[in-house]
């Protein structure tokens, strides 16, 4: 069977996942989701001539060095000045208060004196306006644009637009079944040729950093009973990821019950090293994916693949994450058959291979923050030569 290259293998899963239908949150609730659709502004921002400065309203003709004004009231922040500002007067006000009719700047108060109820500019009172026309910030209408995801500042955006509720995309339910005899959860004690199960955490992390939300499923042992009731409790995801059971050995068990578990395959093994034996395909009508068992190589294909699913799912422009170029640091032999994704360090523009691959070496992978991608058949790289590397 031939190997299916990474890039189809991407597109083919991105053509598996659905997008969330929207749902509408608190505003307060909303950072970090998916804003579904444009969100327009309720009112102008601001919604009143406001001032940018503590100082004084007056009148242009007046702006004139050591002219001698009166003071005739003050508007501070959200209070108002009821009357206008004719020639000669000044109003005391404060940034964010209300300029008054008749005014069109304010000098700042470091540019006056005062004497009682005389305001003094001084011999430079400069010409700027200091003050903010409605609208300044946004108008009624103008729209927060979708789909994006939602960061502090839009937000705040949000709130002075006075939205108290937004429609975001539903966050997909992401069931994760491990399997494996020789698998036990955290905490409990392994038997002499037991191992502790980490990539289903891992991939709660890397997913739910996405976006989405994880369900982790209890361990499916390695005989059929376990696996059909594994699948069971993954019933209303909105899609299946198991750990392995996906490459050719006599317990892995995914392939063969295929058509018993209802599961419709679009693809089976990947040009890629480390995460090989992928799986994609349909589970009555919701994207399941059966990744390689060595906790790396899980981890590999859910930066590689899953997390782009979820963008896709979330409603954002979903494909490959994104590379950056680095020097490389020490020389590479040329590249066999498959694209390899090797663990690498990268510091101050420079990309540092890790010198271990073992796709079973977890400390490898927590010591890296980069993926260097080597085509197939890459030919031999050297030091300083421009590498690729996806960060993590």
């Amino acid at each position: 069977m031939a190997l299916t290259p990474v890039s189809e293998a991407l597109e083919r899963v991105l053509n598996l996942c659905p997008i969330m239908r929207a749902e509408t949150v608190p505003l307060a609730e909303a950072v970090g989701r998916v804003l579904a659709t444009p969100v327009a502004a309720t009112r102008n921002q601001p919604s009143f001539r406001a001032s940018a400065m503590d100082g004084y309203a007056i009148r242009a003709e007046d702006l004139k060095p050591d002219a001698r004004l009166k003071l005739i009231g003050e508007s501070p922040a959200g209070g108002q000045f009821s009357g206008g500002v004719h020639a000669g007067e000044a109003v005391r006000i404060f940034t964010g208060g209300a300029v008054p009719e008749g005014a069109d700047r304010v000098v700042i108060q470091e540019n006056v004196s005062r004497e009682g109820k005389t305001v003094i500019l001084n011999d430079a009172p400069g010409d700027a306006l200091n003050l903010r026309p409605v609208g300044a910030d946004f108008k009624v209408g103008d729209t927060l644009s979708a789909p994006r995801r939602l960061t502090a500042a839009d937000i705040a955006l949000l709130a002075a637009m006075n939205i108290p509720e937004v429609p975001v995309a539903r966050r997909p339910v992401i069931a994760v079944i491990p399997t494996g005899d020789e698998l036990v959860m955290p905490g409990e004690n392994p038997g002499p040729t037991q191992i502790i199960t980490s990539n289903n955490y891992a991939l709660k992390a890397q997913l739910e950093a996405q976006g989405a939300v994880v369900r982790l499923l209890p361990i499916a042992r390695d005989n059929r009973p376990a696996l059909r009731a594994a699948f069971k409790l993954a019933a209303g995801a909105d899609m299946v990821v198991t750990l392995g059971g996906a490459s050719v050995g006599d317990y892995d068990l995914i392939g063969p019950m295929a058509e018993e578990l209802g599961i419709s395959l679009n693809f089976y093994k990947i040009a890629m090293r480390p995460g090989k034996p992928l799986i994609a395909g349909h589970i009555s009508s919701v994207p399941m994916f059966g990744l390689p068992g060595n906790p790396v190589s899980s981890m590999v294909c859910t930066h590689v693949f899953l997390r782009p699913a979820v963008d896709k799912m979330l409603g954002l422009e979903a494909g490959a994450l994104p590379e950056q170029v680095f020097e490389l640091t020490e020389d590479l032999p040329a590249n066999g058959p498959r694209a390899h994704y090797m663990r690498s360090r990268v510091e101050g523009g420079h990309c540092t291979p890790a010198g271990r691959q073992d796709s079973a070496l977890i400390s490898v992978m927590a010591q890296s923050n980069a993926l260097l991608i080597r085509d197939p058949h890459a030919e031999a790289a050297k030091v300083g030569d421009p590498v690729r590397c996806i960060l993590y």
